[in-house]
């Protein structure tokens, strides 16, 4: 008998960012200089961090 593996036991949980102008924070993926950039930027002030947790 075979059981689920353990990473398909785990529940998913998605956080929602939102920047200090009320827009919501998501990520994108860039290429620039010969490499990949994770940036987080806003959707409405068009505001952009390195990471979501940068916008407080």
């Amino acid at each position: 008998m075979a059981g689920a593996s353990k990473n398909s036991r785990t529940t998913v949980a998605t956080q929602k960012f939102t920047c200090p102008c009320g827009g919501e924070v998501v990520m994108k993926t860039m290429y620039e200089n010969g490499r990949l950039r994770n940036l987080a930027e806003c959707g409405k002030c068009k505001r952009q961090e390195r990471r979501p947790k940068d916008f407080k």
